[in-house]
């Protein structure tokens, strides 16, 4: 090619190195929405891929932990669920649990999963993580239907369960959810390429975030029985989603205007910084990976 040629040429994109501090191009994403498409495919096939059961799966886990949760926690512990089944309580809270940790355990191995093909070619970076967040609301979405299903059983057997005013809010409490689950995904993952012991933490981590979530449990009966640690659950921005989410769907417990406020703005500082550190991570780890 001539070197008039190569002046004249007009190119469709231009790669050029992030300088700025900060930075969210959607446009570029959108740009690329196929191939985060076809990253949310392989996200869902591939997960059960060769498994006997396959998608089953997706309904196994969520019954057999409410199931298991209510005979340990409700029948031998005596935790009160109200009026509530304690069945259809602990469903609730794990459905929406799933999708926080699904997000959060999927996008946090992101550079070191991924380390294959972000070496060779280039795309934005931040469609991975995305990609996750949007296949596991389809998981979301299926297992929510099965809660649906045990909803409409209990409601005909007479259950003491109803909607109420803000249940239609409820689709943006998982919005939320996956932003939340999506920043600190984002940000761990960076740490992992430097620090491995990363990895091996996220995996009792979540377990033990779990118990200060009020995944099994009202926020209430913390204050009640144990006041003195009380500010573990009252400081965490899961519980208030989890909470919420049993208010709007169950109509049990409370809903506190001010762990909302304190939840929202949790979710966009830890979404920011996911995102700065994510950047600047993505410069230099194909040399630590």
């Amino acid at each position: 090619m001539s070197s008039s040629e190569n002046t004249n040429t007009t190119w469709l994109f231009e790669i050029t190195p992030k300088n700025k501090f900060f930075s969210l191009n959607l446009k570029e994403v959108w740009q690329y929405r196929d191939l985060l498409m076809l990253f949310v495919k392989r996200d869902v096939v591939t997960v059960y891929k060769q498994t006997v059961l396959g998608p089953l799966w997706y309904l196994i886990q969520p019954l057999f932990t409410s199931i298991t949760f209510t005979i340990i926690f409700n029948n031998l512990a005596g935790i009160s669920t109200g009026t509530v089944p304690p069945f259809l309580f602990n469903l609730a809270g794990i459905t929406v649990w799933n999708y926080f940790t699904a997000c959060l355990t999927g996008t946090s191995n992101t550079f070191g999963a991924n380390a294959g093909i972000f070496g060779k070619v280039y795309f934005p970076r931040i469609i991975v993580p995305i990609s996750i967040v949007i296949s596991n609301l389809l998981k979301f979405g299926i297992q929510f239907l099965i809660f649906i299903a045990f909803y409409l059983f209990y409601y005909f057997q007479g259950a003491a369960i109803s909607l109420n005013g803000i249940s239609i809010l409820f689709p943006l409490l998982i919005v939320v959810m996956g932003i939340l689950g999506l920043g600190l995904g984002m940000f761990i993952s960076s740490l992992v390429t430097k620090y491995r012991d990363f990895s091996y933490l996220i995996g009792f981590g979540v377990q033990l975030l779990m118990y200060v979530s009020a995944v099994v449990y009202p926020m209430a009966l913390v204050a009640a029985k144990m006041p003195d640690y009380a500010w573990l659950v009252q400081y965490n921005p899961l519980a208030y989603i989890i909470e919420t989410t049993r208010y709007m769907l169950l109509n049990v417990g409370q809903i506190s205007i001010w762990g909302l406020g304190y939840t929202f703005a949790v979710t966009v500082f830890v979404f920011l910084v996911g995102i700065l550190i994510f950047n600047k991570t993505e410069k230099s780890f194909i040399d630590t990976v």
